[in-house]
């Protein structure tokens, strides 16, 4: 098994540099992959900040990669009910960070935007500290 950085992970997904998404491509085709939870964030931002899609296009991008057989995201459970919740209005750091928490734990934050976004997307137990 092989873990991928963030920049082989975009290359795979873009193909923005032959050589290195050739490699990439490659890799991918014979390697199990290991992708853990801070590159799929950082691999959000670049595609989103640096090529300029939205965060849905991007979610349904590594949302593919959960399906892969010989890919292995770390959480992938939290990663795909994440991504789930970027279809339904929520930025993926923000769905991350509410998902990753222990199933029994309420979840608060100062964000005002990020709780109405949380309850609009169907997530629970989320709070407004105040």
């Amino acid at each position: 098994m092989v873990a991928v950085d963030t920049n082989v992970l975009v290359r795979f997904l873009v193909d923005d540099d032959p050589d290195q998404s050739r490699a990439a491509r490659a890799l991918f085709a014979s390697e199990a992959v290991w992708i853990p939870k801070t590159v799929i964030l950082e691999t959000n931002w670049v595609l989103c900040s640096l090529f300029g899609l939205t965060d849905v296009e991007v979610a349904r991008a590594l949302s593919r990669l959960l399906s892969v057989e010989n890919v292995q995201i770390e959480d992938s459970t939290a990663v795909g009910d994440a991504l789930a919740l970027v279809e339904r209005g929520m930025e993926l750091a923000d769905a991350l960070h509410l998902l990753s928490r222990p199933r029994d734990a309420r979840f608060v934050s100062f964000d005002k935007q990020l709780v109405r976004r949380a309850r609009r997307a169907g997530a629970d137990r989320v709070e407004e500290l105040r």
